[in-house]
């Protein structure tokens, strides 16, 4: 029995949600700015989905950076979507 696309389409999942969450709070603490973030860990996981050999660990570093290049258009919307309310605000500390 071969288990790797169960593994591989679970880390998926993960990954995109750890990916939402890290956009969610990324923003709400470093503003926008937090693209760079997602832009370094973006090239960063597709370059080690170059170096492995591994046919799964290759796919999820692949697919680690295609969502992280994926969530620094979703930082940008995440401040749009603050400036309609749909998220809350950080205050400023005085």
């Amino acid at each position: 029995m071969e288990v790797s696309g169960i593994i591989t389409g679970f880390s998926l999942f993960v990954i995109i949600y750890v990916s939402h969450w890290a956009c969610i709070k990324g923003e709400y603490y470093f503003t926008k700015k937090f693209w760079i973030f997602f832009l370094f860990t973006g090239i960063a996981g597709i370059v080690l989905s170059l170096i492995f050999n591994d046919i799964v660990i290759s796919s999820i570093s692949g697919i680690f950076g295609f969502v992280s290049l994926w969530g620094i258009g979703e930082t940008i919307m995440q401040e749009k979507r603050v400036q309609k309310g749909w998220f809350p605000k950080r205050q400023k500390k005085s």
